[in-house]
């Protein structure tokens, strides 16, 4: 033991002789002494234990821990030899003392011997407080403004930022800053290691003294002169001025994936953990009016350690000002991607540049949060193109689904008071009114209480995965986001392409344990067609027919009353214009109300209502009448309470049936004697006739009460005749109204309360699919505007929405496909209506009922001129929406061996016939020029044949079925949507490899940067360190989520040795080709 050190011998030996979780690090070194003159003794095994900056040496490695040396790591040096094989290193001391020849057993141990003897003395552990320092310093910077200001005065706070500061010059659309980076001669911690690094950029606002974390360059890996992909871009409405300093701070990232995920899924402001691999390099600041006034437009800065004394390297910040290179020549681009020779990128965060102004309310109201990133590539002619990309949140999220349940709660109360209204029945029926009525209302508590915390919810404006399976959310789309690519190349025309993502509409509360909707609506029908029910069956054609006719009523009989008195109130005036509009909206509306009862379930249904009463007794045998819909068999009938499921109406001997066609026809007549009671005032006049009247309808008795009344004051001869025409309809719609409720009774009684509770999923379902489809059609539409020939298509011949699911046919993801197939088919039933806005709330408005809904779309003035006349009189413009479903995760690849396809099969199928359809519909009423020109002149029609020939052939993961699809509907201006479970991983891989592949193939795309174009579009790290809500790629902490994703259960493949091998061989597989 060293002499010098011989009066704390005792305290030495004990802390040689302790645990070995108190040192630092430990293990077997051969080590020997070598002197000046060269000579040196055999080196010897020793067992070392690294204590600070103590080495001690172990006579050997037993419980008695006995040190045979200490070596003080102070004011030495450590030097690695030259040779790569060798796997030691020498301790040189300036006192003079002998160096210390130590060799580890591999060149790895060898490695991490010397870094972590290099920190062990003094100077390291300096440089660790002040690394820890600046760290915590950044931490505490990292407090927002109005943390701050709180404490202070409203006036002091307000004037912090204000007095004396430049602002940066740029017009309204552009960015106020932008600049990219670049790196050069980077100093490794140790020799020969390949370095993957990234900047990180901390803006310190001026007069503040605090600083604010703003964004992250993409990880460069294996290379000591990085340029990086991704810049810094300060948006128009960002504080930066001239005084305005910009800190640099370079990291060195030993696990690449492992930091990469770590810090996608941060809180937002907080520091990433220690244990993620990655290493401080050096820092640098400038300040922005340093950049902006010189010359060259670019600062070269040294990066400094964390003590500020050492040099690490330097960093180039060069100013980037879009627009001005786009039609240079881009003579330094070159195949090699290693020479790091590559395009500048930078991020914005508004989405200004992407339309002017006057649309900027509208993107506004719609979208939130928008997060974009620049790109400048090289193209295949040595060219460089623009891409922007936008990611953003809609605010349709929750509006729409708050919207719809509100026509839930309006529509089902609608229908529980007419339940009521039904009058007086029978016992039987009168129980099954009331039971079926208590189960209506707990329903809609059920949807009182979802619209009440929706109204409550104050989180972030979308859904996040991990809240999927919220009951308080379900109505809310899972990760709905607008994924936006804006390409401006040289000598090609501007385009955007927009891609909508979302989850999968699917109750995923409600679970997937019995399947999806297809399969409970298929099973549901087929238990009230086959079990005996005390009630009377109607398919679900006359279900629907009778929500029709009700809706029709409700909506109808309000027109007619207001059309009545306009026509009352230009009598009154004596008006002979208005009195000639009043009666033509008269007649129209009450001819559309006339027509809604023409037909014949109304009769069999009053025919039913009428057995239902109390007191009804058949004289004789009921006479059986076939159903309309299903003409099957009556069985024999007695009395209603005695009534089991039947599927036709019996017909009673004494009910008059005629009773209903006078009733009906009488509101004909009654509004004939207005129209001829008018065209006789007028005449008088000396006004032309309005109207003539109808042949068929000519009856003396009319004409002679109409001739009867043609002097005098207009109001009191028009006034009996509008009270008659008022309380006929008022019959027809008492009659109209208690059959089809009753028809509705039926529906419920036969299945309380699946029926219900399928409604709701079905709901659920429908309100998430909705939202996407309303936040589609709106970015259509406002990225189309000017394009007359799409306007043309959509008031013609309407839009084609193209779904592209990624869902496979394995476990619960069959549930959600089926979920998602009939909510997309139910969106068929959804019209849009574009208006102009009256106010300052853009958002979206939503009437109808369920089966029938209109969207209005509310446009800016400016926006709402540049509108066909048609769309402007208020068109109702419609939807066909499809979709194609591919599995490609390795769930699907156990389906497809030893699972059932045939629901994807038959999906696929499905929708290209109605492909088929739109397309020629299409072709017969557009002219072929309105369609958009691609590079790719692939024909429409070949297209769908090679679409129609993939799906025929039933190959496995043939992901060519979304590639065509996905063409047809570009090229058919329709609208995109992609899907997977929680619109994560599989989405964002497919969305980005189909920008990548536009970009390629419609903008030529350099061959050489197709992939770090496309690493550059799927990586985390440029985002920044990003909060929960931020992220729709994670939505969640995924700490304690496994790395491995296919290690499937278990317990489900030890029912099958087959699939158990199958597993094994599998996970094998993916594994050797992971760390390969």
């Amino acid at each position: 033991m060293n002499s010098q050190m011989r009066y704390n011998a005792k305290e030495l030996a004990a802390l040689a002789r302790r645990p070995s979780s108190c040192f630092d690090k430990e293990g077997n070194l051969k080590i020997c002494r070598v002197f000046g003159d060269g000579k040196f003794i055999e080196p010897r095994e020793r067992w070392c234990r690294l204590k600070g900056n103590l080495l001690f040496l172990m006579k050997n490695k037993t419980k008695s821990f006995e040190a045979s040396e200490v070596v003080i790591l102070e004011r030495c040096c450590i030097v690695e030899l030259q040779n790569k094989a060798d796997a030691s290193v020498v301790l040189k001391f300036q006192s003079g003392e002998p160096d210390l020849y130590l060799e580890a057993a591999s060149r790895s141990d060898c490695e991490s011997w010397a870094v972590a003897l290099g920190e062990a003395n003094s100077e390291g552990l300096r440089n660790k407080i002040q690394q820890l320092q600046s760290l915590i310093m950044e931490i505490k910077e990292e407090r927002t403004a109005d943390e701050v200001q709180q404490f202070l005065p409203a006036a002091q706070a307000d004037s912090l930022a204000e007095p004396k500061l430049t602002s940066l010059k740029r017009t309204l659309s552009e960015s106020k800053l932008e600049f990219s980076l670049a790196c050069k001669d980077l100093v490794a911690p140790t020799r020969d290691r390949k370095l993957n690094t990234f900047v990180q950029i901390t803006v310190v606002h001026p007069g503040e003294q605090i600083s604010a974390r703003y964004s992250n360059t993409e990880i460069v890996e294996g290379t000591r002169d990085p340029l990086f992909l991704t810049g810094a871009t300060f948006p128009s409405d960002y504080p930066i001025y001239e005084e305005t300093k910009i800190k640099l701070t370079v990291y060195d990232v030993k696990d690449k994936s492992q930091d990469t995920v770590r810090t996608s899924i941060l809180a937002e402001h907080k520091e990433p953990r220690t244990d993620t691999g990655r290493s401080f390099l050096g820092c640098a600041s400038f300040k922005v009016g340093d950049l902006v006034k010189s010359k060259e437009q670019q600062l070269t800065l040294s990066l400094r350690s964390s003590d500020g004394g050492k040099t690490v390297g330097t960093i180039d910040v060069s100013l980037v000002k879009m627009g001005e290179a786009e039609d240079g020549e881009t003579d330094h681009i070159t195949t090699d991607v290693q020479g790091q020779k590559c395009a500048l990128v930078s991020e914005c965060t508004s989405p200004e540049n992407l339309s002017s102004k006057d649309n900027l309310p509208l993107l506004n109201a719609v979208l939130k949060n928008p997060i974009c990133k620049l790109y400048r590539f090289p193209t295949s002619d040595n060219k460089w193109m623009c891409v922007r990309e936008q990611m953003s949140e809609s605010t349709l999220s929750f509006h729409i689904p708050k919207e719809l349940i509100n026509l839930h709660i309006k529509e089902d109360m609608r229908r529980n008071q007419e339940l009521k209204e039904l009058g007086e029945l029978a016992p039987h029926w009168d129980n099954m009114r009331k039971s079926v009525v208590a189960h209506c209302d707990q329903m809609l508590s059920l949807y009182q209480d979802m619209f009440a915390e929706l109204g409550k919810y104050t989180g972030s404006s979308f859904k996040s995965s991990c809240s999927k399976g919220e009951k308080t959310l379900e109505f809310v789309p899972v990760n709905l986001h607008l994924q936006r690519m804006y390409v401006h190349s040289p000598r090609l025309k501007d385009v955007l392409y927009d891609v909508i993502t979302v989850g999968a509409p699917a109750a995923h509360f409600q679970g997937f344990k019995n399947g999806g909707l297809q399969k409970l609506l298929n099973k549901f029908e087929a238990e009230r067609r086959n079990t005996g029910y005390q009630c009377i069956y109607y398919s679900p054609e006359n279900t629907a027919k009778a929500k029709e006719v009700l809706s029709n009523i409700n909506h109808l009989q309000p027109l007619i009353s207001s059309h009545a008195d306009l026509l009352l109130n230009s009598a009154r005036q004596h008006l002979p214009d208005s009195l000639k509009n009043s009666l033509k909206m008269l007649s129209e509306t009450t001819e559309l109300f006339v027509h809604a009862f023409k037909d014949q379930l109304i009769r069999s249904a009053l025919l039913a209502l009428y057995t239902a009463r109390p007191g009804c007794v058949l004289k004789k045998p009921a006479v059986p009448r076939s159903s309309i819909e299903e003409g099957e068999d009556q069985p024999n009938q007695e009395h209603p309470s005695q009534m089991k499921r039947q599927d036709s109406i019996p017909h009673h001997s004494e009910y008059d049936e005629e009773e209903w066609d006078r009733v009906w026809a009488n509101v004909g007549k009654s509004l004939n004697c207005i129209i001829a009671l008018v065209d006789r005032l007028l005449e008088t006049d000396h006004t032309p006739n309005f109207t003539k009247k109808k042949e068929n309808d000519s009856d003396p008795s009319t004409a002679e009460h109409a001739t009867s009344h043609i002097s005098g004051d207009w109001y009191e001869q028009l006034y009996p005749l509008t009270v008659t025409l008022k309380d006929c309809i008022e019959e027809v719609v008492t009659r109209a109204k208690q059959s089809m409720s009753f028809v509705l009774l039926q529906e419920l009684a036969c299945s309380l309360p699946q029926c219900l509770m399928l409604t709701l999923r079905r709901d659920i379902v429908f309100s998430q699919a909705l939202a996407g489809l309303v936040c589609g059609f709106i970015m259509k539409l406002h990225s189309s505007l000017c394009d007359q020939g799409f306007l043309q298509q959509l008031h013609t011949v309407g839009l084609v929405v193209q779904y592209e699911g990624l869902l496979s046919t394995y476990s619960e993801e069959v549930g959600m496909l089926e979920d998602m197939a009939v909510g997309i088919s139910d969106l068929q039933k959804v019209v849009f209506k574009i208006t102009e806005a009256k106010s300052d709330d853009l958002l979206p408005a939503i009437t109808g009922r369920r089966g029938h809904y209109v969207i209005e779309v509310k446009l800016p003035e400016k926006m709402f001129v540049l509108l066909p006349q048609e769309i402007k009189e208020g068109k109702l413009l419609h939807i066909y929406p499809v979709l194609f479903n591919v599995g490609i995760n390795e769930q699907q690849t156990l389906a497809e061996r030893f699972g059932d396809t045939s629901l994807q099969e038959s999906v696929n199928q499905e929708n290209l016939e109605l492909l088929k359809e739109y397309y020629k519909l299409f072709t017969e009423k557009m002219p072929p020029d309105c369609l958009p020109h691609f590079q790719e002149q692939n024909d429409l029609k070949g297209l769908l044949e090679n679409l129609h020939q993939n799906i025929q052939a039933k190959k496995r993961k043939n992901v060519e079925i979304m590639w065509l699809a996905a063409t047809i509907c570009r090229k058919l201006n329709g609208i995109r949507f992609t899907c997977c479970k929680s619109a994560k991983d599989r989405t964002s891989m497919s969305v980005t490899l189909e920008q990548c592949s536009i970009l390629r193939d419609e903008h030529q795309l350099h061959k050489d940067f197709f992939i770090r174009a496309l690493d550059c579009m799927r990586s985390r790290q440029t985002q920044g360190a990003l909060n929960e809500s931020d992220d729709p790629e994670t939505g969640c902490l995924t700490d304690n989520k496994p790395t491995s994703r296919h290690f499937y259960p278990v317990a489900l493949l030890l029912v099958s040795s087959h699939l158990l091998v199958v597993w094994l061989i599998l996970s094998l597989a993916l594994l050797l080709a992971k760390y390969q």
